[in-house]
């Protein structure tokens, strides 16, 4: 069988090693940039989530815990870093007790390990410079080198017989009664199925494939600063806050990195193309799509005030400092330096609610990933399980 796989991320070139190694079939990556992990994988914090967050019984409940241990041990197979830092959520006011214990008994129910609410003291044990009036500690929350991982599985895949395209953009598919037909860079491909993991790019695929799928991609930046100095060594692990259980995403939080460096941030501002990771960043196109489309005037219609907030507040350092120094209060401006961020490819449906949860279509011989965004890296593995185990992908 010869299947082939759109993105050369951490989560396409897991299902094509899955497809590979499990099914034997002949397997072809293909991606329009000149490496693999170009946009989410190589533009994450590298937390490895320990499930602690999602709806008990969701994909991404179950995807999560399974992801987390598989990946665990393929780091230790391949000698790639991985380190179980912890995490503490925490509540910084009385009025945030009761969502954080909710997450606590949620965590729970996911059967993430070691879970421990903590008091004011208690917390401290774990973040001496940390403060708050309770938190939830997840200790076997990690952070590894999801790059380093992409890389390994772009070599498991070509050293199975499959093949790693880079610089082949897709610009044209069919499907046809015996399989589906990709025109990718200058070549005319045939294969008996087709997988498409394209992140920020799945928009454009789905067109291609004529889905008819009522949801888009509507690309939201994360920015962020890194601790500069002897300032890092105010965090040992990861500091997060209580989320707004209205959105999908964490909130500000502070991230010590496997390469030693601590972030703080992502915030969430809707960007103007979708590769745009700065404000100079804009593609006509991709903003006329992203703004026509229904779900995204009604989001905005439903959060414009979240949203002003968050583009007010990415220009100015003062907003990330205030949110980092909630929970540790030693740090100054002087600390926070501007780096690197990423695009978060959020699928949005036609009524403007923003999916939480994965989701994937099976259309015909093509399968697409409409919503993979955090904790995809961490649940790569067990996605490439999930999608590969559809019967929809092997047989018809």
């Amino acid at each position: 069988m010869k299947v082939g796989v759109v993105g050369a991320g951490i989560v396409g070139l897991a299902v094509a090693r899955e497809l590979a190694l499990t099914h034997g079939a002949t397997v072809t990556v293909l991606d329009k940039e000149d490496r693999v992990g170009a946009h989410q994988t190589g533009h994450n914090s590298g937390v490895v989530h320990a499930g602690i967050y999602y709806k008990p019984g969701s994909l991404k409940a179950r995807l999560c815990r399974d992801g987390m241990a598989l990946l665990r041990e393929y780091c230790a197979e391949h000698a790639i870093a991985y380190d179980e830092v912890g995490k503490l959520v925490i509540a910084s006011t009385p009025a945030e007790r009761s969502g954080l214990h909710g997450i606590a008994e949620r965590a729970r129910a996911n059967g993430v390990p070691g879970i421990v609410e903590l008091d004011a003291l208690g917390l401290r044990e774990v973040e001496p410079h940390a403060v708050g009036v309770a938190a939830v500690h997840s200790p076997h929350t990690a952070i590894a080198d999801f790059p380093a991982v992409a890389r390994r599985l772009a070599r498991d895949v070509e050293e199975s017989g499959g093949s790693v395209l880079l610089s082949h953009p897709v610009r044209a598919l069919r499907e046809t009664a015996d399989g589906v037909e990709v025109i990718a860079g200058s070549r005319r491909l045939a294969f008996d199925r087709l997988v498409v993991c394209a992140g920020l790019g799945t928009d454009t695929v789905a067109r291609m494939a004529k889905s008819t799928a009522d949801v888009r991609i509507v690309p939201f930046r994360g920015e962020y600063y890194a601790l500069a100095g002897a300032s890092k060594d105010l965090v040992r692990g990861l500091i997060y806050p209580v989320p707004d259980p209205r959105y999908p995403f964490l909130g500000v939080h502070l991230t010590r990195r496997i390469d030693g460096e601590v972030l703080v941030g992502p915030n969430a501002v809707m960007a103007l193309a979708l590769e745009g990771y700065s404000w100079r960043d804009v593609d006509l196109a991709d903003l006329r799509r992203i703004l026509t489309w229904k779900g995204t005037r009604k989001l905005a219609a439903r959060h414009w005030r979240t949203g002003v907030r968050e583009v007010v507040g990415s220009m100015f350092k003062g907003s990330f400092l205030a949110a980092a120094r909630r929970y540790v209060p030693e740090l100054t401006g002087d600390d926070l330096v501007r780096t690197t961020g990423g695009v978060r490819a959020q699928a949005v449906a036609g009524d403007g609610s923003m999916l939480d949860d994965f989701a994937i279509d099976v259309q015909g011989r093509v399968v697409l990933v409409r919503n993979a965004p955090s904790p995809a890296a961490t649940s790569s593995l067990a996605i490439a399980r999930h999608i590969v185990g559809l019967t929809s992908v092997l047989t018809n």
